[in-house]
């Protein structure tokens, strides 16, 4: 796959194929084209969207292609932030079914938690815009994985699923994109393409009552001040306090545990 020794990647509970340390391709002409071109959301009369749109070209996008979707090793980005939590990007390549799989670590957990999967379609409850924001923010530098702000931001963003984004978010996903080499004069039409492909708040909801998110876990609006995720993850009371922290957010309420 790459240079040097290939790293297993170990998630518990997550059994389905040769995991492999991917961070070292975030550095790799055409990585972000293949990662971030289909979550670009245009409309008739458009452009549609090109690898240019992140620096790219067509001949590197394809060439790492080659590589992200290899059969025999599957890359995995870890996302670290505070508590030993992960957010980890999977791209799942099991041969006539790949996808990419978004999932969420702790060492004390018994089993990875899902917040999301792309085969086409979109699957799983997603992400708010202050939760990816928080988690891009609060890298764990002890950890390996993504440490770069930048990076761990647009690695995330597809996973955004949120009804209403404050007015500094499409400048905080431009200067990512520029931090990455996007071109600068087109880096704000990209940014809005990226944030307009967002899925609504109506689809955590709508997974909370699947056995994948914790079924039947909430009736009601998560607070401002709540992590969505905390509403759609099948966690314990402990395990929900510690997220909670790590997530700089209040604890969800005892009584929907």
């Amino acid at each position: 796959m790459g240079p040097g020794t290939l790293w297993s990647v170990l998630i518990k509970g997550y059994d389905y194929g040769p995991l492999v340390a991917g961070e070292w391709l975030l550095g790799r002409a055409g990585f972000w084209s293949n990662h971030l071109l289909a979550v670009c959301r245009f409309t008739s009369g458009e452009s549609p969207p090109a690898p240019e749109w992140f620096g790219d070209d067509g001949a590197d996008t394809d060439a790492l292609s080659e590589v992200l979707l290899g059969d025999q090793a599957w890359p995995a980005f870890r996302i670290p932030f505070q508590g030993g939590h992960s957010a980890v990007v999977v791209y799942r390549n099991l041969i006539g079914d790949f996808g990419i799989d978004y999932v969420l670590t702790q060492p004390d957990w018994p089993r990875a938690e899902d917040l999301s999967s792309f085969d086409g379609d979109w699957y799983g409850p997603g992400l708010s815009w202050r939760d990816i924001v928080h988690i891009a923010e609060t890298p764990d530098v002890t950890a390996p994985g993504v440490h770069d702000t930048a990076a761990r931001l647009l690695l995330l963003v597809p996973l955004l699923a949120d009804d209403e984004l404050p007015p500094e978010a499409p400048a905080r996903v431009n200067a990512a994109l520029t931090a990455i080499g996007a071109p600068e004069d087109s880096a704000q039409d990209t940014a809005d393409h990226l944030l307009r492909n967002r899925r609504p708040a109506a689809g955590r909801r709508a997974d909370a009552d699947s056995p994948l998110s914790g079924g039947g876990r909430r009736h009601t609006e998560p607070a401002s001040d709540e992590s969505a995720a905390l509403w759609a993850l099948d966690l314990t009371r402990s395990q929900n306090d510690a997220l909670a922290d790590a997530l700089g957010s209040r604890p969800l309420p005892a009584s929907a545990s």
